[in-house]
């Protein structure tokens, strides 16, 4: 088990009357995701709405906000608990068999165009064994042809851009990996939240986009954490939201004008309630924080 603490600032002028927001910036609760403690703070006298997902996790804060300042502030402490697996163990499964919830996550979507990388993704990766070994040779595969560097893409850049310029953030290459993933027919699902062990040569603490793969160990099926940026340690994510691609898990939707401020962010390692620290770590197993 993983202990992690958190904090999130966010920062806005809301700029006219005012508007409205959608924050997903809360940890996700999940049979292996649990919130020991958290603390959501406003700076405006608002009464929030709050709203659980039932399938995804996805917990959303909605509210308005007047003209003027405006700041959330949102802190956590956190035990993760990894299923590990042996990669070799893990299977695809035919659409035939997979489950109805997971049948979305093998569809094009906005940032995902997969229809339009089936070609390129039959002859990379078509011959390979089906399995969790195929999905880390597109994550390979994209983390080898695309440079991260930061404000190099915008929030109309797509999977094929990302082809095409070979260059990015950690949302570009997870959009991808998903789209190369779902043209052989692998459902992959996007991933926001936090990353613990980034390099601080990257820039300060962000929010991270990473990836989830469905696969089956013949018994039962999960989702298994990919990270094609390869910036971070994947023991070290936090879940806060999963979608087919960015249009599902902005940390934030503003129905308004406002002027927004670089999030400040910070993330650490913590003693569990024994005292024991564990630090997150890069392993050769596969990991999943799918509850089951």
């Amino acid at each position: 088990m993983v202990r992690l603490e958190l904090s999130t600032q966010l920062d806005y002028d809301v700029l006219d009357a005012g508007c409205d927001f959608i924050f997903s910036v809360q940890a996700a609760r999940t049979p292996r995701q649990t919130v020991v403690h958290e603390s959501l703070q406003l700076s405006l006298r608002v009464t929030p709405d709050f709203h659980t997902d039932p399938a995804t996790h996805n917990r959303l804060v909605r509210l308005h906000a007047r003209n003027g300042p405006f700041s959330l502030h949102y802190s956590a402490v956190l035990d993760i608990t990894h299923f590990e697996a042996a990669p070799r163990d893990l299977r695809e499964l035919s659409p035939h068999a997979l489950p109805g919830e997971v049948l979305t996550y093998l569809w094009p979507s906005r940032y995902c165009q997969s229809d339009r990388l089936m070609n390129l993704a039959s002859q990379k990766f078509g011959h390979l064994q089906p399995g969790y070994d195929r999905a880390q040779a597109i994550c390979d595969w994209v983390q080898q042809h695309v440079s991260f560097q930061s404000n190099t893409s915008n929030s109309n850049t797509s999977a094929i851009d990302t082809v095409i310029e070979r260059v990015g953030v950690c949302r570009d290459f997870a959009h991808l990996m998903i789209a190369l993933c779902r043209a052989v027919n692998i459902p992959a699902r996007m991933v926001s939240g936090m990353d613990y062990g980034a390099d601080p040569a990257l820039g300060p603490p962000d929010f991270h986009a990473y990836v989830e793969v469905y696969l089956s160990d013949g018994t039962s099926g999960r989702w298994y954490l990919f990270d094609p940026s390869g910036t971070a340690i994947p023991m070290g994510f936090v879940r806060f939201c999963t979608g087919r691609d960015a249009a599902d898990i902005a940390f934030a939707t503003i129905f308004g004008r406002v002027n927004a401020m670089q999030p400040v962010i910070s993330i650490q390692a913590v003693p569990d309630a024994q005292g024991q620290r564990v630090e997150p770590r890069r392993v050769a197993c596969a990991l999943s924080t799918d509850g089951h």
